[in-house]
């Protein structure tokens, strides 16, 4: 019995990690540039198109971009492009990527990235040293939209794969300021930035969530300011089940790890 209450705990905690993990990037798709609302001219084009562990970026006409980045968190080469040779990409929330452009080792500019609601426009904001932020406005012209979120819902615990039979019932929704929210037993709101966010009426004191993949999330919590535990969400790829890895130290000084199965309602 000592485990089963704080990992009924953990598991409402890393649920909420998952949200956005299945939420593709929404900029995916291909963009035309507003040249009458924009800082370019002429009217250039963006492609944007998926890899494994990425985004390849194609824009072509009075400026001309070609480079490859990771979501691994790890910054990547960019050769071949005059302002920038390497770039590192972090997604804030469902709908807004970060950009960071640099040269030589030294950061030249930060663009943030933001999809509309609708899935329709694409604004980017670039920010620089004794520069003078650059807005540009982009409307869709190709591509999916951003797809539905495979974690929302309500989820139940199955039973029959999980060795602690606690019956745990689920429900997840997005924040309207793009992160994500849990109302249960204990709540929080949260982003996908890797900082640490405050937990309400919870044995821990902060979580921090990172994206590895658009089906994986990790979620780092701490308490006293020391790393209690580590979760891992993956949804499966028909988006019916979601597994949850676990493993961390109780308030006791006690070690554990689990694996938990959720199917979706």
């Amino acid at each position: 019995m000592l485990q089963e209450e704080p990992i009924r705990f953990l598991v409402l905690l890393g649920l909420f990690a998952a949200l956005q993990s299945g939420a593709q990037d929404p900029r995916i798709g291909s963009w035309t540039l507003i040249t009458a609302q924009s800082s370019l001219d002429p009217t250039n084009q963006l492609s944007i198109t998926p890899l494994h562990d990425g985004v390849h970026v194609v824009m072509s006409g009075a400026t001309h971009l070609d480079f490859t980045a990771n979501w691994n968190g790890h910054k990547s080469s960019a050769p071949g492009n005059l302002g920038f040779d390497q770039i590192e990409l972090h997604r804030i929330n469902k709908r807004q990527v970060e950009v960071k452009e640099e040269k030589g080792g030294a950061l030249v500019a930060t663009v943030s990235e933001r999809v509309s609601n609708n899935g329709d426009e694409l604004t980017s904001s670039t920010s620089a040293a004794g520069k003078a932020d650059q807005i540009t406005l982009w409307t869709r012209s190709g591509g999916p939209k951003v797809a539905g979120d495979p974690f929302a819902g309500e989820w139940t615990q199955d039973l029959s794969k999980s060795r602690l039979r606690q019956g745990l019932m689920l429900k997840i929704e997005p924040d309207n300021n793009g992160g994500v929210r849990f109302l249960g037993d204990f709540s929080y709101a949260a982003r996908f930035d890797g900082k640490q966010y405050d937990l309400k009426d919870s044995r821990n004191d902060t979580v921090a969530l990172q994206l590895i993949d658009p089906h994986t999330v990790d979620a780092i919590y701490r308490r006293d300011d020391q790393i209690t535990q580590r979760d891992r969400w993956v949804v499966s790829s028909d988006g019916h089940q979601m597994t949850l890895t676990s493993a961390g130290t109780l308030e006791t000084g006690q070690r554990f790890s689990e694996n938990l199965l959720f199917k979706k309602q």
